[in-house]
């Protein structure tokens, strides 16, 4: 599973991308955190922009307060709308990201089914959530998802030359 992560500055543009995906028919949202569902069960780009200002602190200490993942398991593993929740969920638990409001889209506009995610990387005091070591420790959690669910390494298998050595 390879996992790319973005910071930046614009709800609004993550949120839209994702809408997006759901308007065109690519995309739909699995779950959600302290976000609030309509009764229908949908969401729209409107209300996710309201619940998460209502969470965003007034007083921001960064000027990237957005965080946005995209989480793409390998393109042989098929994986159920129940799995790829479940990791999204496991994968923003380990990464320190929890406890924050964030959406989970699932793409379906190529072969490959992924998912992304948007949240915001400031805690309720408007202090950026310690980051260091975010790909990193982003790469050690995707392995431990591989093997937790059996999922095809995304580790690029190095070749090994074989040298004949002759007289």
């Amino acid at each position: 599973m390879v996992a790319k992560i973005s910071v930046g500055s614009s709800l609004f543009g993550a949120l839209a991308y994702n809408q997006n995906k759901i308007d065109e028919g690519e995309g739909r949202v699995l779950c959600s955190n302290k976000m609030v569902e309509r009764e229908d069960g949908r969401f729209d780009i409107h209300s996710c922009m309201e619940d998460f200002n209502r969470q965003m602190p007034k007083d921001i200490k960064t000027e990237k307060p957005i965080f946005h993942i995209s989480l793409n398991p390998h393109p042989d593993d098929m994986l159920t709308d129940n799995q790829l929740t479940a990791i999204a969920e496991e994968y923003m638990q380990k990464m320190g990201y929890g406890n924050q409001p964030y959406m989970v889209y699932k793409h379906e506009d190529i072969e490959r089914h992924h998912i992304h995610i948007v949240s915001l990387r400031v805690d309720e005091t408007g202090k950026k959530i310690d980051d260091s070591n975010n790909f990193y420790k982003s790469k050690n959690i995707t392995r431990e998802l591989e093997d937790k669910y059996g999922l095809h390494s995304a580790e690029k298998k190095r070749q090994i030359q074989v040298f004949d050595f002759k007289k």
